[in-house]
């Protein structure tokens, strides 16, 4: 069998911690980019949600082709920048979107491939495989510990002591959360499944970035605030609310660059916007998404002391539908 080329990766569902954990794999969510890895005699490609080439913008990745020379591998990961020991999305915002970094840039912020499916292997496609057959045959490929690539430890059907002690580490550290995945699951490229869920200690929502309001103060000539919207069920795009905090100076003027070319005379909404956020608002085409944490949504669908994050790229901005 070929190569699989390209393949979407499978997306987790946002859910609890399971009643009957002895069924599944526990991992660290890394809170990254999702980079699916193609390595073969050719060189390493790689791809994302949005099946865009990454291999460029991550050189680091070169490093699979020594570390599997005699192997045809697909591998699924996520693409960590760390500070302080801990994945920080904050400063992997200054590598998600340069296409060809320098090496100053990749000398300040490196970045690791944290690795943790296998999907193809020697001519094997490995979809219908057992997740941890696939982790075991991934573990023999012995990829942890060299260069920038990592294949990290998880819980293998632990008990109910050890699920609350791991789940307390990282509220303890401030990691976003865990990763929770049936033992028995097969990989299904480009689904959004249920046997497999992100369990936060933190909300976390993308959003499609619909326009700004005018800053003051030290802001003023700039982006005060950022308006938000997401898809609901019948396409129409919803607002959601507006955030204002999370931004360095940089950040903002990275937004502001980036906002001014796809300025638009009228709202994107499908629905009128109060007038308190509407006032003064500048509008923009609905093609960027965003990513916000936040506390809590309202009985309206309003998104409750939201913090800015980051651009997310690698989304698609008609994928960011609301959630029940």
């Amino acid at each position: 069998m070929t190569m699989p080329w390209p393949v979407r990766p499978m997306m987790a569902a946002t859910g609890e911690l399971p009643d009957d954990t002895g069924r599944w794999a526990l991992e660290l969510k890394w809170d990254g980019v999702r980079v699916i890895t193609y390595v073969s005699a050719d060189g390493v490609r790689a791809s994302g949600r949005r099946v865009t080439e990454l291999a460029g913008r991550y050189p680091e990745l070169s490093g699979l082709a020594d570390l599997l020379p005699q192997h045809d591998v697909v591998l699924d990961g996520e693409v960590v920048a760390f500070e302080d020991g801990r994945p920080s999305f904050e400063r992997l915002q200054r590598r998600m979107h340069i296409g060809r970094p320098d090496p100053r840039l990749i000398r300040e912020v490196p970045v690791r491939y944290v690795v943790f499916d296998l999907l193809y292997l020697d001519g094997r496609l490995l979809y219908d495989t057992p997740y941890t057959e696939r982790r075991a045959l991934l573990a023999d490929l012995d990829l942890g510990g060299t260069g920038p690539v990592e294949v990290p430890p998880f819980l293998d059907g632990g008990d109910s002591a050890q699920v609350a002690e791991l789940m307390e580490f990282t509220k303890e550290q401030r990691l976003e959360g865990l990763m929770a995945k049936r033992l028995d699951s097969r990989y299904r490229p480009g689904r959004r499944v249920d046997f497999w869920r992100k369990v936060k200690n933190f909300l976390t929502r993308e959003v499609v970035v619909c326009g700004w309001k005018p800053g003051r103060g030290r802001r003023e000539g700039g982006v005060g605030s950022l308006l938000l919207g997401e898809y609901d069920a019948k396409g129409r795009l919803c607002f959601v609310g507006h955030v204002g905090t999370g931004f360095s100076d940089r950040a903002l003027d990275e937004l502001y660059a980036t906002l001014w070319p796809l300025r638009r005379a009228t709202s994107p909404f499908d629905e009128p916007v109060p007038r308190e956020f509407s006032r003064d608002a500048q509008w923009v085409e609905p093609r960027l998404v965003g990513e916000v944490a936040y506390s809590v949504r309202t009985r309206d669908g309003r998104l409750r002391f939201p913090t800015w994050r980051g651009l997310r790229d690698d989304k698609d901005p008609l994928e960011v539908i609301g959630e029940p």
